[in-house]
């Protein structure tokens, strides 16, 4: 399984601008084949950071999820209204325990 936190900090004049792409980044994503789980939030510390937790069955999932339509459309879009570089962290797991 690999696991994806990935933050990305929007230009405050550009924030409405940038939540009008999550809804259909998400569900095009939770649609996709081989994702576990695809949520997007804002930081409840800077309402400017817009955060994503992923989980993918493997690595053909996670790289058909940069190759998906939504998310090139999301990636297209964003550059324009970020305040800084998006930071990407990838996890590679080999089990998981719900507790």
């Amino acid at each position: 399984m690999l696991v994806v936190h990935a933050s990305f900090p929007v230009d405050p004049d550009h924030r409405d601008d940038a939540l009008e792409l999550i809804p259909d980044l998400v569900a095009g994503s939770r649609a996709e084949n081989g994702v576990i789980e695809y949520r997007a939030t804002t930081d409840v510390t800077d309402p400017n950071v817009i955060r994503f937790f992923e989980r993918y069955e493997d690595e053909d999932a996670f790289a058909a999820h940069g190759r998906s339509d939504h998310f090139e459309t999301f990636e297209e879009s964003i550059g324009d209204l970020l305040a800084d570089e998006p930071e990407v962290v990838r996890f590679d797991v080999d089990s998981a325990t719900e507790r």
